[in-house]
């Protein structure tokens, strides 16, 4: 009875020791795993900031279409404004284009059986997101400067 009492804790003991045990309730975080969170991070930071981005383009749009309808000599004197505003409005527009293009182009289940290309994939995507979060970011604190400026 002691020798099988003594055999249980020693196999207890073994399986709790056991590395490679696949029981085990912790599950590690791979490769893979950390790339995507980087990825849906910056993807979250860039989400973040798209209805800020849509109402400062309708806010610059609005400044413009106030400006075609001044009088002459005020449209003379504010081109250099308006042209400001206008690479404002088209630096907006790339970077929400961007967003789109990137959202309907990841695939988040790609290469989900191949871990290596798994890895390069958002790896690789891992970059155009911050291409495009940056973009929305510059685009916006650039817009924000021209806006302040009036003419």
């Amino acid at each position: 009875m002691i020798r099988i009492l003594v055999l249980v804790i020693v196999v207890a003991l073994a399986a709790c020791n056991n590395p490679d045990n696949k029981n085990s309730t912790v599950k590690e975080k791979t490769q893979t795993d950390s790339l995507m969170d980087e990825v849906m991070e910056g993807h979250n930071v860039a989400m973040a900031k798209i209805t800020k981005l849509h109402q400062t383009k309708n806010q610059i749009q609005q400044v413009l279409d106030s400006i075609s309808k001044l009088p002459t000599d005020a449209k003379k004197n504010s081109a250099q404004y308006k042209m400001k505003l206008d690479s404002a409005l088209n630096r907006l527009t790339r970077a929400d284009v961007a967003m789109e293009k990137w959202m309907s182009e990841f695939n988040m289940d790609s290469a989900s059986n191949d871990a290596e290309r798994r890895i390069k994939y958002l790896e690789s995507e891992k970059v155009k997101i911050s291409t495009v979060k940056d973009a929305i970011i510059n685009s916006l604190q650039n817009a924000d400067s021209v806006i302040k400026k009036k003419f």
